[in-house]
Protein backbone atom coordinates (compact mmCIF):
# COMPACT_ATOMS: atom_id res chain seq x y z
CA UNK A 1 0.00 0.00 0.00
CA UNK A 2 1.66 3.46 -1.01
CA UNK A 3 1.85 6.37 1.15
CA UNK A 4 -1.43 7.83 -0.02
CA UNK A 5 -3.71 5.31 0.11
CA UNK A 6 -2.52 4.77 4.15
CA UNK A 7 -3.21 8.27 4.04
CA UNK A 8 -6.28 7.87 2.59
CA UNK A 9 -7.19 4.59 4.32
CA UNK A 10 -6.32 6.67 8.05
CA UNK A 11 -8.88 9.44 6.96
CA UNK A 12 -11.62 7.39 6.47
CA UNK A 13 -11.09 5.34 9.77
CA UNK A 14 -10.48 8.76 11.56
CA UNK A 15 -14.09 10.62 9.98
CA UNK A 16 -15.40 7.48 11.08
CA UNK A 17 -14.62 7.39 14.46
CA UNK A 18 -14.81 10.99 14.50
CA UNK A 19 -18.53 10.85 13.46
CA UNK A 20 -19.29 8.16 15.71
CA UNK A 21 -18.28 10.07 18.58
CA UNK A 22 -19.49 13.54 18.02
CA UNK A 23 -22.77 12.48 16.69
CA UNK A 24 -23.35 10.13 19.61
CA UNK A 25 -26.09 10.65 22.05
CA UNK A 26 -23.70 10.84 25.16
CA UNK A 27 -21.07 13.07 23.33
CA UNK A 28 -23.18 15.91 25.02
CA UNK A 29 -22.27 14.84 28.48
CA UNK A 30 -18.94 14.60 27.29
CA UNK A 31 -18.53 18.12 26.42
CA UNK A 32 -19.90 19.30 29.64
CA UNK A 33 -17.79 17.03 31.59
CA UNK A 34 -15.00 19.68 32.34
CA UNK A 35 -18.41 22.10 33.82
CA UNK A 36 -18.76 19.39 36.53
CA UNK A 37 -14.88 19.81 38.21
CA UNK A 38 -15.89 24.00 37.99
CA UNK A 39 -19.18 22.75 39.45
CA UNK A 40 -17.11 20.43 42.16
CA UNK A 41 -14.65 23.40 43.38
CA UNK A 42 -17.92 25.97 43.69
CA UNK A 43 -19.89 23.11 45.16
CA UNK A 44 -16.80 21.71 47.33
CA UNK A 45 -15.63 25.19 48.67
CA UNK A 46 -18.86 25.96 50.01
CA UNK A 47 -18.57 22.13 52.02
CA UNK A 48 -15.58 22.98 53.28
CA UNK A 49 -16.89 26.37 53.99
CA UNK A 50 -19.68 24.46 56.34
CA UNK A 51 -16.97 22.08 57.84
CA UNK A 52 -15.21 24.88 59.22
CA UNK A 53 -18.05 26.67 60.40
CA UNK A 54 -19.99 23.95 61.81
CA UNK A 55 -16.70 22.49 63.20
CA UNK A 56 -17.04 24.09 67.19
CA UNK A 57 -14.17 25.62 68.41
CA UNK A 58 -12.38 23.38 70.78
CA UNK A 59 -13.50 24.15 74.87
CA UNK A 60 -11.67 24.48 77.85
CA UNK A 61 -13.47 23.97 80.96
CA UNK A 62 -12.24 27.08 83.70
CA UNK A 63 -13.05 25.94 87.37
CA UNK A 64 -11.93 28.99 88.87
CA UNK A 65 -13.50 32.62 90.36
CA UNK A 66 -15.12 34.68 88.99
CA UNK A 67 -12.40 37.13 89.34
CA UNK A 68 -10.10 34.88 87.24
CA UNK A 69 -12.14 33.58 85.14
CA UNK A 70 -12.86 37.28 83.52
CA UNK A 71 -8.83 37.86 83.92
CA UNK A 72 -8.76 35.04 81.09
CA UNK A 73 -11.57 35.76 79.36
CA UNK A 74 -10.10 39.53 78.87
CA UNK A 75 -6.33 38.13 78.13
CA UNK A 76 -8.18 35.69 75.29
CA UNK A 77 -9.42 38.44 73.77
CA UNK A 78 -6.02 40.72 74.24
CA UNK A 79 -3.92 37.81 72.67
CA UNK A 80 -7.17 37.06 69.74
CA UNK A 81 -5.57 39.11 66.90
CA UNK A 82 -2.97 36.75 66.94
CA UNK A 83 -5.02 33.88 66.39
CA UNK A 84 -5.06 33.47 62.49
CA UNK A 85 -7.46 31.84 60.68
CA UNK A 86 -8.15 29.12 63.62
CA UNK A 87 -9.58 30.92 66.40
CA UNK A 88 -8.10 30.17 69.94
CA UNK A 89 -9.83 27.51 72.00
CA UNK A 90 -13.26 28.52 73.57
CA UNK A 91 -13.26 28.95 77.88
CA UNK A 92 -16.07 28.45 80.19
CA UNK A 93 -16.05 28.77 83.61
CA UNK A 94 -17.53 26.16 85.74
CA UNK A 95 -17.89 27.19 89.17
CA UNK A 96 -15.71 24.82 91.71
CA UNK A 97 -17.37 22.38 93.84
CA UNK A 98 -16.14 19.81 96.47
CA UNK A 99 -13.05 17.56 95.12
CA UNK A 100 -11.22 19.38 92.07
CA UNK A 101 -9.92 16.26 90.56
CA UNK A 102 -13.15 14.36 90.78
CA UNK A 103 -14.79 17.72 88.78
CA UNK A 104 -12.28 18.10 86.50
CA UNK A 105 -12.54 14.00 85.42
CA UNK A 106 -16.71 14.74 85.43
CA UNK A 107 -15.97 17.52 82.81
CA UNK A 108 -13.98 15.60 80.31
CA UNK A 109 -15.96 12.80 80.42
CA UNK A 110 -18.94 14.78 79.80
CA UNK A 111 -20.40 14.32 76.84
CA UNK A 112 -22.97 16.71 76.51
CA UNK A 113 -20.10 19.58 75.92
CA UNK A 114 -16.84 18.40 73.80
CA UNK A 115 -14.15 20.05 76.15
CA UNK A 116 -10.55 19.26 75.27
CA UNK A 117 -9.47 20.28 78.51
CA UNK A 118 -9.83 21.37 82.07
CA UNK A 119 -8.02 24.35 83.73
CA UNK A 120 -8.15 24.28 87.75
CA UNK A 121 -6.33 25.92 90.17
CA UNK A 122 -7.32 29.50 89.26
CA UNK A 123 -4.54 31.85 88.16
CA UNK A 124 -2.08 30.95 91.74
CA UNK A 125 -1.60 27.73 91.13
CA UNK A 126 -2.73 26.57 87.20
CA UNK A 127 -3.12 22.65 86.74
CA UNK A 128 -4.52 22.12 82.71
CA UNK A 129 -5.36 18.34 82.71
CA UNK A 130 -6.46 17.20 78.94
CA UNK A 131 -6.37 14.71 76.39
CA UNK A 132 -3.68 17.01 74.80
CA UNK A 133 0.42 16.59 74.13
CA UNK A 134 2.20 18.89 76.68
CA UNK A 135 3.67 20.83 73.72
CA UNK A 136 0.51 20.99 71.89
CA UNK A 137 -1.35 24.12 70.23
CA UNK A 138 -3.90 23.84 73.51
CA UNK A 139 -1.36 23.96 75.68
CA UNK A 140 0.35 27.14 74.34
CA UNK A 141 -2.59 28.98 74.28
CA UNK A 142 -3.88 27.95 77.65
CA UNK A 143 -0.29 28.73 79.44
CA UNK A 144 -0.63 32.32 77.75
CA UNK A 145 -3.70 33.02 78.72
CA UNK A 146 -2.66 32.21 82.38
CA UNK A 147 0.15 34.55 81.81
CA UNK A 148 -1.73 37.38 80.30
CA UNK A 149 -4.22 37.33 82.84
CA UNK A 150 -2.03 37.46 85.74
CA UNK A 151 -0.31 40.58 83.73
CA UNK A 152 -3.81 42.34 83.73
CA UNK A 153 -4.54 41.56 87.36
CA UNK A 154 -0.97 42.92 88.56
CA UNK A 155 -0.49 45.57 86.24
CA UNK A 156 3.30 44.20 85.61
CA UNK A 157 5.78 43.17 82.97
CA UNK A 158 6.19 40.18 85.04
CA UNK A 159 3.65 38.06 85.78
CA UNK A 160 3.78 36.40 89.15
CA UNK A 161 3.19 32.90 90.46
CA UNK A 162 4.60 29.38 88.96
CA UNK A 163 4.18 27.58 85.75
CA UNK A 164 0.85 26.17 84.51
CA UNK A 165 1.46 22.42 85.89
CA UNK A 166 0.23 19.72 82.73
CA UNK A 167 -1.43 16.42 83.22
CA UNK A 168 -1.83 14.71 79.76
CA UNK A 169 -5.27 12.41 80.61
CA UNK A 170 -6.49 9.47 78.44
CA UNK A 171 -9.61 11.26 76.84
CA UNK A 172 -11.88 13.77 76.97
CA UNK A 173 -15.18 14.70 75.50
CA UNK A 174 -13.74 16.71 72.61
CA UNK A 175 -10.78 14.39 71.74
CA UNK A 176 -13.45 11.35 71.85
CA UNK A 177 -15.70 13.49 69.10
CA UNK A 178 -12.41 14.74 67.25
CA UNK A 179 -11.46 10.54 66.86
CA UNK A 180 -14.64 9.35 65.97
CA UNK A 181 -15.59 12.00 63.18
CA UNK A 182 -11.48 10.85 61.83
CA UNK A 183 -13.57 7.02 62.01
CA UNK A 184 -17.03 8.51 59.95
CA UNK A 185 -14.44 10.18 57.23
CA UNK A 186 -12.54 7.25 56.92
CA UNK A 187 -15.56 4.69 56.74
CA UNK A 188 -17.44 7.07 53.97
CA UNK A 189 -14.06 7.18 52.25
CA UNK A 190 -13.50 3.66 52.09
CA UNK A 191 -17.28 3.39 51.12
CA UNK A 192 -16.84 5.36 48.51
CA UNK A 193 -13.60 4.13 46.83
CA UNK A 194 -15.07 0.89 47.20
CA UNK A 195 -18.12 1.82 45.21
CA UNK A 196 -16.56 3.99 42.84
CA UNK A 197 -13.70 1.18 41.72
CA UNK A 198 -16.46 -1.71 41.70
CA UNK A 199 -19.66 -0.53 40.67
CA UNK A 200 -18.53 1.69 37.59
CA UNK A 201 -17.46 -1.99 36.01
CA UNK A 202 -21.14 -2.28 35.36
CA UNK A 203 -21.27 0.37 32.79
CA UNK A 204 -19.77 -1.99 29.99
CA UNK A 205 -21.55 -5.27 31.40
CA UNK A 206 -24.27 -5.65 28.74
CA UNK A 207 -22.05 -3.88 25.78
CA UNK A 208 -20.27 -7.38 25.05
CA UNK A 209 -23.80 -9.32 25.01
CA UNK A 210 -25.75 -6.70 22.39
CA UNK A 211 -22.68 -6.42 20.23
CA UNK A 212 -22.64 -10.05 19.61
CA UNK A 213 -26.10 -10.56 19.93
CA UNK A 214 -25.87 -13.20 23.04
CA UNK A 215 -28.51 -10.93 24.70
CA UNK A 216 -30.78 -11.74 22.07
CA UNK A 217 -30.31 -16.02 22.55
CA UNK A 218 -30.64 -15.08 26.61
CA UNK A 219 -33.63 -13.48 26.02
CA UNK A 220 -35.13 -15.74 24.51
CA UNK A 221 -34.81 -18.20 27.77
CA UNK A 222 -35.62 -15.86 30.84
CA UNK A 223 -37.19 -12.91 31.32
CA UNK A 224 -35.09 -9.77 30.27
CA UNK A 225 -35.85 -8.96 34.26
CA UNK A 226 -33.67 -11.72 35.14
CA UNK A 227 -30.82 -11.10 32.80
CA UNK A 228 -30.61 -7.38 34.49
CA UNK A 229 -30.85 -9.29 37.85
CA UNK A 230 -28.31 -11.70 37.73
CA UNK A 231 -25.71 -9.80 36.41
CA UNK A 232 -26.17 -7.09 38.93
CA UNK A 233 -25.91 -9.26 41.81
CA UNK A 234 -23.50 -11.40 40.30
CA UNK A 235 -20.98 -8.40 39.93
CA UNK A 236 -22.04 -7.28 43.55
CA UNK A 237 -21.01 -11.29 45.09
CA UNK A 238 -18.08 -10.51 42.66
CA UNK A 239 -17.00 -7.84 44.73
CA UNK A 240 -17.64 -8.78 48.22
CA UNK A 241 -15.36 -11.93 47.68
CA UNK A 242 -12.84 -9.33 46.58
CA UNK A 243 -13.59 -6.79 49.79
CA UNK A 244 -13.26 -9.51 52.36
CA UNK A 245 -9.92 -11.05 50.91
CA UNK A 246 -8.90 -6.95 50.88
CA UNK A 247 -10.54 -7.09 54.15
CA UNK A 248 -8.54 -9.55 55.88
CA UNK A 249 -4.95 -8.32 53.92
CA UNK A 250 -5.58 -4.98 55.80
CA UNK A 251 -6.28 -6.26 58.90
CA UNK A 252 -3.03 -8.36 58.62
CA UNK A 253 -1.64 -5.20 57.67
CA UNK A 254 -2.83 -2.80 60.92
CA UNK A 255 -1.70 -5.82 62.92
CA UNK A 256 1.71 -6.01 62.40
CA UNK A 257 1.97 -2.19 61.94
CA UNK A 258 -0.19 -1.30 64.83
CA UNK A 259 -0.25 -2.58 67.91
CA UNK A 260 -2.94 -4.49 69.30
CA UNK A 261 -5.01 -3.96 65.60
CA UNK A 262 -8.17 -2.44 65.82
CA UNK A 263 -8.48 -2.01 69.13
CA UNK A 264 -4.90 0.35 69.05
CA UNK A 265 -7.47 2.46 66.39
CA UNK A 266 -10.32 5.20 67.97
CA UNK A 267 -13.23 2.78 68.61
CA UNK A 268 -16.36 4.30 66.60
CA UNK A 269 -19.27 4.76 68.95
CA UNK A 270 -21.04 1.33 67.81
CA UNK A 271 -17.96 -0.88 68.10
CA UNK A 272 -15.87 -2.06 65.74
CA UNK A 273 -17.70 -5.14 65.29
CA UNK A 274 -21.08 -3.02 64.24
CA UNK A 275 -18.86 -0.38 62.67
CA UNK A 276 -17.12 -3.26 60.13
CA UNK A 277 -20.56 -4.97 59.50
CA UNK A 278 -22.06 -2.06 58.78
CA UNK A 279 -19.89 -0.74 55.95
CA UNK A 280 -20.32 -4.06 54.60
CA UNK A 281 -24.28 -3.96 54.53
CA UNK A 282 -24.28 -0.35 53.47
CA UNK A 283 -21.80 -1.35 50.72
CA UNK A 284 -24.20 -3.70 49.13
CA UNK A 285 -26.57 -1.28 49.76
CA UNK A 286 -24.38 1.43 47.74
CA UNK A 287 -23.63 -1.14 45.37
CA UNK A 288 -27.03 -1.68 44.44
CA UNK A 289 -28.44 1.93 44.29
CA UNK A 290 -25.57 2.46 41.76
CA UNK A 291 -25.45 -0.41 40.32
CA UNK A 292 -28.93 -0.27 38.80
CA UNK A 293 -28.63 2.76 37.73
CA UNK A 294 -25.22 2.20 36.37
CA UNK A 295 -26.60 -0.91 34.35
CA UNK A 296 -29.64 0.98 33.33
CA UNK A 297 -27.49 3.59 31.73
CA UNK A 298 -24.64 0.95 30.23
CA UNK A 299 -27.99 -0.54 28.64
CA UNK A 300 -28.66 2.24 26.76
CA UNK A 301 -25.55 2.34 24.86
CA UNK A 302 -24.55 -0.04 21.97
CA UNK A 303 -21.06 0.98 22.16
CA UNK A 304 -17.52 0.83 24.26
CA UNK A 305 -17.33 4.36 22.87
CA UNK A 306 -20.40 5.32 24.52
CA UNK A 307 -19.58 3.62 27.71
CA UNK A 308 -16.14 5.29 27.55
CA UNK A 309 -17.86 9.09 26.74
CA UNK A 310 -20.01 8.91 30.01
CA UNK A 311 -17.25 7.43 31.76
CA UNK A 312 -16.18 10.97 33.07
CA UNK A 313 -19.73 13.04 34.20
CA UNK A 314 -21.06 9.09 35.97
CA UNK A 315 -17.58 9.59 37.73
CA UNK A 316 -17.96 13.43 38.90
CA UNK A 317 -21.43 12.65 40.09
CA UNK A 318 -20.63 10.39 42.02
CA UNK A 319 -17.76 12.43 43.44
CA UNK A 320 -20.76 14.97 44.15
CA UNK A 321 -22.54 13.20 46.06
CA UNK A 322 -19.56 11.66 48.37
CA UNK A 323 -19.30 15.63 48.75
CA UNK A 324 -22.56 15.95 49.89
CA UNK A 325 -23.06 13.10 52.28
CA UNK A 326 -19.82 14.35 54.09
CA UNK A 327 -21.97 17.33 55.47
CA UNK A 328 -23.12 14.66 58.09
CA UNK A 329 -19.51 14.36 59.53
CA UNK A 330 -19.67 16.00 62.87
CA UNK A 331 -23.96 16.97 62.42
CA UNK A 332 -25.97 13.76 62.05
CA UNK A 333 -29.00 15.39 63.51
CA UNK A 334 -28.33 18.78 61.60
CA UNK A 335 -29.85 19.66 58.70
CA UNK A 336 -27.57 18.63 56.13
CA UNK A 337 -26.71 15.69 58.05
CA UNK A 338 -30.31 14.38 57.29
CA UNK A 339 -30.96 15.19 54.12
CA UNK A 340 -28.16 13.37 53.14
CA UNK A 341 -29.48 10.68 55.25
CA UNK A 342 -32.66 10.63 53.22
CA UNK A 343 -31.16 11.60 49.54
CA UNK A 344 -31.05 7.36 48.52
CA UNK A 345 -27.62 7.33 46.80
CA UNK A 346 -26.29 9.44 49.56
CA UNK A 347 -27.77 7.64 52.29
CA UNK A 348 -24.71 4.89 52.53
CA UNK A 349 -21.75 7.19 53.00
CA UNK A 350 -24.61 9.36 55.66
CA UNK A 351 -25.24 6.62 57.85
CA UNK A 352 -21.55 4.75 58.30
CA UNK A 353 -20.63 8.26 59.39
CA UNK A 354 -22.96 8.03 62.27
CA UNK A 355 -22.53 4.88 63.10
CA UNK A 356 -18.84 6.30 64.20
CA UNK A 357 -20.43 8.98 66.20
CA UNK A 358 -23.54 7.89 67.83
CA UNK A 359 -24.51 4.57 69.03
CA UNK A 360 -28.15 4.18 68.42
CA UNK A 361 -28.80 1.58 66.22
CA UNK A 362 -32.80 1.71 65.57
CA UNK A 363 -31.98 4.83 62.76
CA UNK A 364 -30.13 2.23 60.94
CA UNK A 365 -32.78 -0.30 60.79
CA UNK A 366 -34.70 2.45 59.42
CA UNK A 367 -32.21 3.63 56.53
CA UNK A 368 -32.08 0.07 55.35
CA UNK A 369 -35.59 0.02 54.79
CA UNK A 370 -35.26 2.54 53.38
CA UNK A 371 -32.68 2.12 50.91
CA UNK A 372 -34.10 -1.58 50.42
CA UNK A 373 -37.24 0.63 48.96
CA UNK A 374 -35.14 2.71 46.65
CA UNK A 375 -33.23 -0.54 45.48
CA UNK A 376 -36.90 -1.99 44.34
CA UNK A 377 -37.92 1.00 42.23
CA UNK A 378 -34.49 1.91 40.84
CA UNK A 379 -33.85 -1.56 39.87
CA UNK A 380 -37.49 -1.97 38.09
CA UNK A 381 -36.98 1.36 36.69
CA UNK A 382 -33.68 0.67 34.98
CA UNK A 383 -34.66 -3.02 34.18
CA UNK A 384 -37.68 -1.37 32.20
CA UNK A 385 -35.09 0.83 30.20
CA UNK A 386 -32.63 -2.03 29.56
CA UNK A 387 -35.61 -4.45 28.60
CA UNK A 388 -36.88 -1.45 26.05
CA UNK A 389 -33.23 -1.25 24.50
CA UNK A 390 -32.69 -4.91 24.12
CA UNK A 391 -36.76 -5.31 22.44
CA UNK A 392 -35.78 -2.45 20.23
CA UNK A 393 -32.66 -3.92 18.92
CA UNK A 394 -33.94 -7.63 18.76
CA UNK A 395 -36.22 -9.16 16.65
CA UNK A 396 -40.05 -7.75 16.22
CA UNK A 397 -41.59 -11.39 17.27
CA UNK A 398 -42.53 -11.90 21.18
CA UNK A 399 -40.25 -13.53 23.32
CA UNK A 400 -41.18 -17.31 24.38
CA UNK A 401 -41.54 -15.64 28.25
CA UNK A 402 -43.41 -13.08 27.16
CA UNK A 403 -46.04 -15.51 25.28
CA UNK A 404 -45.58 -17.56 28.50
CA UNK A 405 -46.68 -14.44 30.65
CA UNK A 406 -49.75 -13.44 27.72
CA UNK A 407 -51.05 -16.88 28.32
Amino acid sequence: MTLPETLRAAFVIARRDFTATVFSKTFLLFLLGPLFPVLMGIAFGGIGDRIDAGRATPQVAVIASQADYDALVAARERLSPLAGERPFVALGRVAPRGDSDAQTDALLNDKAVERVGVLAGGLGRPHFTGAVKTDGSTVRQVGLFVDEARRIQAGATVPPGPEMAVTVARSSSGSLAFARQMVARGGQTILFVLTILLAGMLLSQLIEEKSNKVIEILAAAVPIDAIFLGKLFAMLAMSLVGITVWTSAGAAAIAYWVGGGLAALPAPALGWPAFLALILVYFAMSYLLIGGVFLGIGGQASTVREVQTLSMPVTMVQVMIFGFASLAVGKPDGREGVAAAIFPLSSPYAMIARAAEQDALWPHVLALAWQALWVALILKFAANLFRTSVLKSGPSRRWPWQRRQAA
